[in-house]
């Protein structure tokens, strides 16, 4: 049973960002806490990778506040330490093609902490079993992978230092339903198994159904509903049912 009453580990309040003339947040509340699963959609260029980029502070918001763990993300030591308590899956896996498998999942424990690469090594594989990959794979090259297994590598690298935060930027792009399924049972099953609170944003109604506790839409720069993901089919606003349906006609106008 999720607490929805839990305090959030992030909180976004107020945040605006701009590129030029053009206003891509303007006003984004949002929190999510502990053991919880929140997944925000919207069509393309609403601003939900910006939004992600602006809570791990690799973007700068002209206004508005970003907290975590209760304190505002305002210096160099906050953000070091939302970064180090929180893990990652980038959109296409993003993994390094000169590395080893085992290298990519271990590379924040090598390269910023320190681990020595035994240990790591040991950890690596200990990570690749938690997400079906054998020990066998450690030393494979990234382009030895199918889209599958990397997208497992990157789960596995997302989760090695046991964040307490984890996001998720477009997991199942590029895989086929059935892969595309399996990735998204391993994201619930270890951020359960770590009781992480996540972010994902995604375009795939199957994967927000799968690993949402709850769902926001993000639409011009503001989050205009909320809800659990058991609300989706009858949330009673005309924006979510448009996108939920994937229908042209409605209040959102395709980005063409």
């Amino acid at each position: 049973m999720i607490d929805f009453s839990a305090k959030p580990i992030l909180e976004l309040k107020n945040v605006h960002k701009t590129f030029g003339p053009k206003q891509v947040l303007r006003g984004v509340d949002l929190a999510v806490a502990p053991g919880q699963s929140l997944v925000i959609i919207g069509g393309s260029g609403t601003g939900k990778s910006v939004t992600i980029k602006s809570a791990l502070g690799l973007m700068t918001p002209e206004q508005g506040e970003i907290r975590f763990d209760g304190e505002l993300v305002s210096n160099r030591k906050t953000l070091d330490t939302l970064r180090r308590r929180t893990g990652m899956l980038f959109q296409g896996g993003a993994l390094f093609d000169s590395l080893a498998v085992w290298e990519n999942v271990a590379f924040a424990l090598i390269y910023r902490d320190g681990v020595g690469r035994g240990e790591a090594r040991k950890r690596a594989i200990e990570n690749l079993a938690k997400v079906r990959l054998p020990a066998s794979a450690a030393d494979l090259r990234t382009a030895e992978l199918s889209g599958g297994m990397q997208k497992r590598v990157a789960l596995a690298r997302a989760i090695i230092a046991t964040p307490d935060l984890i996001f998720f930027d477009e997991p199942t792009t590029g895989l086929d339903p059935i892969t595309a399924d399996a990735v998204n049972n391993l994201i619930v099953e270890q951020v359960k198994a770590l009781g992480a609170a996540a972010v994902t944003i995604t375009h795939d109604m199957a994967s927000v159904r799968k690993i949402a506790d709850e769902v926001a839409m993000l639409h011009e720069g503001r989050i205009i509903w909320r809800g659990p993901v058991s609300a989706l089919d009858n949330s009673g606003n005309a924006h979510i049912d448009q996108f939920v349906h994937g229908r042209a006609e409605g209040p959102i106008q395709p980005a063409i």
